[in-house]
């Protein structure tokens, strides 16, 4: 008889605590579908709003969703505290970090961004738009042997891509590797035709 009324104490236990999550649940997904409606209004604070009554610190999408209409709302500092907390719940999120960069680059925070960048190329270490803008940093530093190696790689993902292509011209015509840069800029050109910065390499790998 105890051990019936210690059962059906587990079993009251573990139905009021899924209700609970249920409900939840329930609450996040109706205010989400009220913030996409305010969000395709334009009415980002209202977006916002909607997310924040069902709010909860330890919820990964909750923190990513207002990280991006904060984003939205030119809020660039309280987006980037969302997107971080979203990281801090999920540490090996790609998406929350590609999210961070978005207000960072708009703040003017590009050391932020590159160490952004950076840090996707430790979870995912063939990440292509990591590589690339991890590349432009050391080609915008002058450091053109390191930021090669790294459009080395976009390239070979993406043979036909125009800016990984013109970034490896350019990276290799500043280190003197000018065959291999015409080949490149030639590449560029057959995708974007009459393009001026691949027609202005090509040209100094002539000379």
């Amino acid at each position: 008889m105890e051990f019936l009324k210690k059962l059906t104490l587990v079993i009251t236990f573990f139905s009021v605590a899924f209700t609970v999550k249920g409900q939840t649940a329930t609450d996040i997904q109706k205010a989400f579908n009220a913030s996409y409606t305010s969000e395709y209004k334009g009415n980002y604070t209202q977006a916002i709003e909607e997310v924040k009554k069902a709010y909860k610190a330890d919820s990964y999408e909750c923190n990513l969703r207002l990280g991006w209409l904060y984003y939205n709302a030119k809020n660039y500092a309280s987006s980037m505290d969302y997107y971080q907390k979203a990281i801090d719940l999920k540490k090996y999120s790609v998406e929350a970090r590609m999210g961070y960069i978005k207000p960072a680059n708009a703040a003017q925070k590009y050391d932020k961004a590159f160490e952004m960048y950076e840090a996707i190329l430790k979870i995912d270490p063939y990440n292509s738009t990591a590589n690339y803008w991890v590349g432009v940093g050391y080609y915008t530093a002058k450091k053109y042997d390191a930021a090669a190696k790294y459009f080395e790689l976009v390239a070979n993902m993406y043979p036909f891509d125009y800016d990984a292509n013109h970034m490896l011209g350019c990276s290799y015509l500043n280190l003197g590797r000018t065959e291999e840069a015409r080949v490149l800029f030639t590449k560029a050109l057959l995708n974007r035709p009459g393009d001026k910065s691949a027609s202005d390499g090509l040209a100094k790998c002539r000379k």
